[in-house]
């Protein structure tokens, strides 16, 4: 589990194809309180520690992974943001994020209001019911309140910290992003599909 509290903002520094993706990532974390099997969220996706050294650490992606996310596109220099899985006693500073991203979501428009940016993004049709006004989501692993909905589209505002310290810095319109619902509200919805 992970809060959606972006704790290093890294980049990819490999990437090898093999039968699996290795992917291998700079980082400012010291790497030796990492574990080897420990859980890494990168740009939201919970993924395993199998190799590491003085300031980077590397996964490996299934084909899985790299069609459910936009690891597929990530090449060298790619900025991705971190999250360490949270440990019992932690502050729980954004919400409960799994590190299962559910599908990718589109950015529509990004428009600067006062020092922040709003944003607005597009998710497929079939994840629309689970976001709401004043609601949760994690996107590229960032927790955010969602500001409004219209149909498939909603929007949240980034202030110039998150702008910083993750990479919505880099975005830009067109681009996709992966995108996790609220757990509450997958549950939710599950128990009235059943109901």
């Amino acid at each position: 589990m992970f809060t959606g509290i972006i704790t290093d903002l890294g980049s990819v520094r490999a990437v090898i194809k093999t039968g699996d993706t290795r992917f291998e990532f700079n980082t400012s974390y010291d790497t030796d309180t990492i574990e080897i099997g420990a859980s890494i969220a990168c740009n939201g996706g919970c993924m395993t520690v199998i190799d590491k050294g003085p300031g980077w650490f590397a996964i490996s992606a299934s084909g899985e992974s790299l069609s459910k996310t936009t690891m597929g596109t990530w090449e060298v220099g790619s900025p991705i943001n971190f999250e360490r899985a949270l440990c019992l006693g932690d502050e729980l500073g954004g919400h409960l994020v799994g590190g299962h991203v559910d599908g990718l979501a589109d950015v529509v428009s990004i428009t600067k209001e006062g020092d922040s940016h709003r944003f607005v993004f597009r998710v497929p049709q079939d994840l629309k019911k689970f976001v709401a006004p004043k609601g949760s989501v994690a996107l590229n692993g960032v927790s955010l309140t969602v500001n409004e909905v219209e149909d498939d589209c909603f929007g949240v505002n980034i202030i110039p910290h998150t702008l910083e310290a993750t990479n919505f810095g880099q975005l830009k319109a067109g681009d996709k992003i992966n995108f996790e619902i609220d757990t509450l509200a997958r549950y939710m919805a599950r128990m009235l599909e059943t109901e």
